[in-house]
């Protein structure tokens, strides 16, 4: 009993863990790519080099766990390949770069908390998704969406009082950001889009991986199709080579961080945390990014904190987890009449169950999987409570 007590606490806390580590790769990357932002780092540049080597990290993981057949790789798969390449890495990354450059990395990883809402709001709008106003779960769930639109609308247009966690003096050196003259109408503008951008490409991704179930080798295809995108739209908007040339600087300590471990190393534990728990429990921790990107902005960066930043905050958190939990409570007790069904069918005849993986990487949105079922002796049973024996059945 204690050997089992033991070995569960420490699965818990090896996945409360690597949650945490996430967390703080998503908090590094802001901080990082919104310094090197301020210095006047060309975007897609940095963009292309970036997925060049989120490739090279993802690569072993797809040639070692995951084998493709050649079959595999139609012009369908290539065609959504491209189309989640460009919705969810090139435009949406792109537009959140744009948004935190003319922002901050505290207001800006606001945004980050609002993707699984935007991604029910697109889904509800496309008809993917219902909003069952009926149940209690439901009503939750549509209440956690106003209160973190709420938390957007505050963060947005209310300043309030600005403070600092550092006080500046002439004995300390600290790295200041200047946000006076920041564009942030359009940088919310950016913001906004950027969310919607990543919920269109959520949705994409249920369809790649329906038709190419491999997500490690999904992954490195969309990292390459990225990187060819940005350097594309790149040259397009700017080709001097000084946009382009990286030095032994800060620019390559932030694209060897965020493609290995903003991106390879993140993706891989999402992937082992979602099998584990379930595709609502790594957006539970989203939260702590924001907290981890407040704190150490306004400490290294010295990024001055507004009261409507943190009432904004507070609001997005609250309306988040409520949404989350509304959503867990839809998806149990819609999987147990599922359940059941399958039982009932699995005790008549002869099954076949294939299953259907089907994650979205870099946001941690993983869609429940589908089991489709194709009856071999062409019969249909009626379960019997008696027994298997007594079992009735009728031609189709």
């Amino acid at each position: 009993m204690e050997m089992g007590f033991v070995k569960n606490w420490f699965k818990w806390s090896q996945l409360v863990l690597a949650m945490v580590m996430v967390q703080m790769f998503v908090a590094g990357m802001n901080l990082l790519s919104k310094e090197i932002l301020s210095e006047g780092s060309f975007i897609f540049a940095l963009m292309a080099y970036r997925h060049v080597v989120a490739a090279i990290c993802v690569a072993p993981f797809a040639l070692c766990l995951e084998r493709i057949k050649e079959q595999k790789l139609g012009w369908l798969v290539w065609f959504w390949l491209f189309v989640t390449a460009l919705t969810g890495i090139t435009a949406a990354m792109a537009l959140f770069y744009y948004g935190l450059r003319d922002t901050t990395a505290t207001y800006a990883a606001n945004f980050l908390n609002l993707i699984p809402i935007a991604t029910f709001l697109l889904s509800t709008i496309t008809g993917i998704e219902k909003l069952n106003l009926k149940t209690r779960a439901g009503k939750i769930k549509c209440l956690g969406v106003t209160v973190c639109v709420g938390g957007a609308v505050t963060t947005s247009l209310y300043k309030g009082e600005a403070f600092y966690l550092v006080h500046h003096s002439n004995n300390h050196h600290h790295i200041t950001v200047d946000t006076s003259y920041a564009h942030w109408a359009r940088g919310t503008i950016m913001l906004f889009c950027s969310c919607f951008s990543y919920s269109t490409w959520f949705i994409a991704q249920v369809k790649l991986l329906k038709i190419f179930p491999l997500k490690y080798w999904a992954t490195m295809l969309m990292c390459i199709m990225a990187a060819l995108q940005s350097t594309v739209i790149g040259l397009c908007l700017d080709t001097s080579t000084a946009s382009w040339r990286i030095g032994w600087n800060l620019q390559l300590v932030t694209i060897l961080y965020s493609g290995a471990l903003a991106t390879a190393a993140t993706f891989c534990l999402l992937s082992w945390a979602i099998s584990a728990q379930g595709p609502l429990y790594p957006p539970m921790f989203n939260p702590l990014s924001l907290i981890f990107v407040a704190i150490s902005g306004a400490l290294i960066l010295g990024e001055e904190i507004r009261m409507g930043t943190l009432l904004g905050m507070v609001m997005i958190i609250l309306g988040l987890y409520s949404f989350l939990w509304g959503k867990r409570k839809e998806t149990k007790s819609a999987s147990l009449p599922e359940q059941a069904k399958t039982n009932a069918e699995l005790t008549g005849s002869q099954l076949t169950a294939a299953v259907v993986p089907t994650t979205s990487p870099d946001n941690c949105q993983l869609c429940t999987d589908s089991i489709s079922v194709d009856v071999e002796d062409g019969l249909k049973t009626t379960e019997n409570p008696r027994g298997l024996d007594n079992k009735r059945r009728t031609m189709l």
